[in-house]
């Protein structure tokens, strides 16, 4: 049978999965592609250190040089799994410039630089795979790129960062303070000891950026997503959102109308019917919407080693099938739609906001003034008094549907106002009546 020699740069946590993969599902592996793919060469940082996977590498697998992988005329596809961006990307582009096909689980490299090594392997006729940089183990990218080709994608959301969904998920539901929670999940693995990425949306904007890219046909770029993260949601925020009938998780969301479209992350209030709302803990979702086939969900596990492995392999396993096929690189093609961006007026949404106010006559028709001259109305209103604060209402609002750039003017409105004492929370609401 014939052996086909594959090469790797880093052999953490996802490298030693795939590797795992490669050993223990060997026989389906061959029935997939009629040939033997094996791990050839990989390259560490360190020869000594001590790895504990399911499958210890021979002496002779590992190397402190990326020659020996980038180099060996032998090794015909590259895993990259190594992380960072400045080096994967000088050798990416090295690997993809000698003619091998890469896949890659980088989303910060494909995020920032994807379009430009997308270029690259098409100039050589070589494939660059990437499933594995969005939401782990579920395969979405595939699924926009095969399952839903012949549809015309208007709207993706969902929950892509397990960190974010675990952190909300045990506020809610224990009614325990974010600082608690987030050590926690640092504790149990689910979050990186320096957390920034996750908890202030940067990671899952990455992600947004990718699916957008691939599901409107688009060269966006991180700049283009507006970003929010989770540090300032409290257990009131999340108290209030039980009583009024929704949950909130922090939602990525590209949408498309009229040939613009909207790139945002930010705590979204979800009715609790909704399919996202039901996502606990450290899982992901992707709802997708499409004018053919409807609405359809991706879910599961959106991390961990061997999730996130079984994404490289498959890729690995397409990879495979087009170099003996003969037709490497040929999926890679220009994007089809220019990329032009929805301005704040064509934003809709409507929007939680939670108030501290003065108890005083006057103050109601201070505030429905405010709202009367933005034309914006009330969904839905509830007023109680502050524990331990004196003469201080809280006022909780759902607007109807208005525009982003109303609401922030309102925003702007409230704040001057002598009545208001604090904007203490403000959330956009998707769906519910």
């Amino acid at each position: 049978m014939e052996k086909i020699a594959v090469g790797m740069l880093g052999f953490g946590t996802v490298g030693a999965g795939v590797a795992q993969l490669l050993e223990e599902h060997k026989q389906e592996l061959q029935h997939q592609v009629g040939a033997d793919v094996f791990l050839k060469k990989a390259l560490v940082r360190d020869l000594e250190k001590p790895r504990t996977g399911q499958v210890n590498l021979r002496e002779d697998q590992l190397t402190l040089e990326a020659d020996e992988v980038l180099g060996d005329p032998e090794i015909h596809t590259v895993i990259e799994v190594m992380g960072s961006v400045d080096q994967a990307r000088k050798y990416i582009t090295q690997a993809l410039q000698e003619g091998k096909s890469v896949v890659t689980a980088n989303k910060d490299l494909m995020a920032l630089h994807g379009a430009e090594l997308l270029k690259i392997a098409a100039d050589n006729h070589c494939d660059l795979f990437y499933e594995a940089s969005v939401a782990g183990g579920i395969p979405v990218l595939r699924g926009l790129t095969e399952g839903l080709a012949s549809d015309r994608i208007t709207k993706m959301m969902g929950i892509v960062n397990g960190t974010t969904n675990y952190v909300l998920t045990k506020m809610s539901q224990d009614d325990r303070p974010y600082q608690e929670v987030l050590l926690e999940a640092q504790e149990l693995g689910f979050a990186e000891s320096d957390p920034t990425a996750d908890v202030e949306g940067l990671d899952a904007a990455r992600k947004v950026a990718i699916l957008a890219n691939l599901g409107f046909s688009m060269n966006v770029e991180l700049s283009d997503v507006t970003v929010e993260g989770i540090t300032s949601i409290t257990t009131d925020d999340l108290a209030y959102c039980r009583q009024m009938g929704y949950t909130l998780k922090l939602i990525g969301l590209a949408e498309r109308k009229h040939g613009k479209v909207e790139l945002a992350v930010q705590p979204m209030m979800l009715p609790n019917d909704h399919p996202l709302s039901s996502v606990q803990n450290e899982y992901n979702a992707v709802y997708i919407y499409g004018e053919a086939v409807g609405e359809t969900m991706f879910y599961g596990p959106g991390a961990g080693a061997l999730p996130t492995a079984t994404a490289v392999v498959s890729d690995l396993v397409t990879s495979v099938r087009n170099m003996r096929l003969g037709v490497s690189g040929q999926h890679v093609g220009e994007p089809l739609n220019e990329k032009h961006i929805k301005p704040d007026s064509e934003v809709f949404s409507k929007y939680f906001l939670r108030l501290h106010v003065k108890d005083a006559t006057g103050t109601f028709a201070a505030l429905t003034s405010i709202f009367a001259e933005e034309d914006v109305s009330f969904e839905r209103l509830v007023q109680w008094p502050v524990e331990g604060m004196v003469n201080t209402a809280e006022i909780v609002i759902i607007t109807h549907t208005t525009s982003l750039d109303v609401y922030k003017r309102l925003q702007q409105a409230l704040h001057s106002l002598d009545v208001v004492i604090d904007i203490k929370s403000s959330y956009r609401v998707e769906g519910g009546s």
